[in-house]
């Protein structure tokens, strides 16, 4: 048994509204150490593969084809067995 820890985020050359927001209040209560903010998502998965590059390759479809827009998302996984 497997489990994976997938990071999805925009593209850096994508705006980010939402990470430019919290940034903003982050300023606003005189956080003024920070210096960008990007928002993205996290999603774990517990996969039944029999092996660690084939829940890789799961993971990796799954990314592809469902969990990140390749157009506008960035996608970086960590497999580790349980």
């Amino acid at each position: 048994m497997f489990k994976a820890k997938i990071s999805i985020t925009l593209r850096q050359s994508i705006l980010d509204p939402q990470g430019k927001a919290i940034h903003h209040a982050l300023e606003s209560m005189e956080m003024n150490d920070v210096s960008e903010v990007r928002i993205g998502k996290f999603v774990e998965m517990t996969l039944n593969s029999s092996t660690k590059e084939q829940a890789e390759q799961t993971v990796e479809q799954a990314c592809k084809k469902l969990l990140a827009n390749p157009v506008m998302e960035d996608f970086h996984f960590v497999v580790t067995q349980i």
